[in-house]
């Protein structure tokens, strides 16, 4: 897979070795100079390939090769700047997967499919969510958007009091745009289908679209 980082600051350098490590081509645009001198000098080493030049040009990111990646990341310390590149890869180079960083927490409602944003990643949002996810028993907790909020990743541990308790998915009717993706039981992950019975204490992961949420969370929650 082609990936190209628009930023080179600590969270591109670490998401960009993490990627090279996994097997995928990285490049990082950068438009600080020295940045680029600094660590362009271990690009052999780490394989990771740096452009200079500023992501919000049209020109440089066909240099840096976005015509032909699968992955457009933005996580520049700028909120403007993520959304620029965030719309120039999408309706530019068509790039099909556009994931952008959100640095304030108010600016997460434009980071959506309008912007070319296909997934947006707001620390302080995810914070709260793990939190949440962590200490709440029988809620609905929403753990990601997607598509620009269309779609999410949800979370529910089961209740005593849950519907859901002790019954096979095929049994729980969810709506045709709510899939059950994962159970995490007894610290294991388990990958569902439609005959997994529900107990007590699970942890259910489940990718909807907005208009399924209050069916699925009636049908886990209660």
């Amino acid at each position: 897979m082609k990936v190209v980082i628009a930023g080179g600051g600590s969270v591109g350098r670490f998401t960009a070795e993490q990627l090279v490590a996994a097997g995928h081509e990285v490049t990082i645009i950068e438009s600080d100079r020295s940045v680029v001198r600094e660590y362009a000098d271990d690009e052999a080493a780490t394989s990771v390939r740096w452009h200079q030049g500023d992501a919000c040009d049209v020109a440089v990111l066909a240099a840096a090769g976005v015509t032909m990646a699968d992955v457009v990341a933005s996580v520049t310390g700028d909120d403007e700047d993520n959304l620029v590149v965030s719309l120039l890869s999408k309706q530019e180079f068509g790039v099909p997967r556009v994931v952008a960083r959100v640095n304030n927490p108010n600016n997460y409602w434009m980071f959506n499919d309008m912007w070319g944003v296909d997934v947006s990643v707001s620390t302080p949002h995810l914070i709260t969510s793990l939190v949440q996810e962590a200490v709440t028993v029988g809620s609905f907790v929403r753990l990601m958007q997607l598509k620009g909020g269309k779609a999410e990743l949800v979370e529910v541990t089961l209740a005593e009091t849950s519907p859901a308790c002790d019954k096979a998915l095929k049994e729980l009717q969810f709506p045709r745009s709510a899939t059950v993706v994962a159970i995490v039981r007894d610290s294991r992950v388990l990958v569902p289908d439609k005959e997994t019975v529900l107990r007590i204490g699970d942890e259910v992961m489940a990718l909807i679209t907005e208009d399924a949420e209050a069916a699925v969370e009636k049908i886990l929650v209660g």
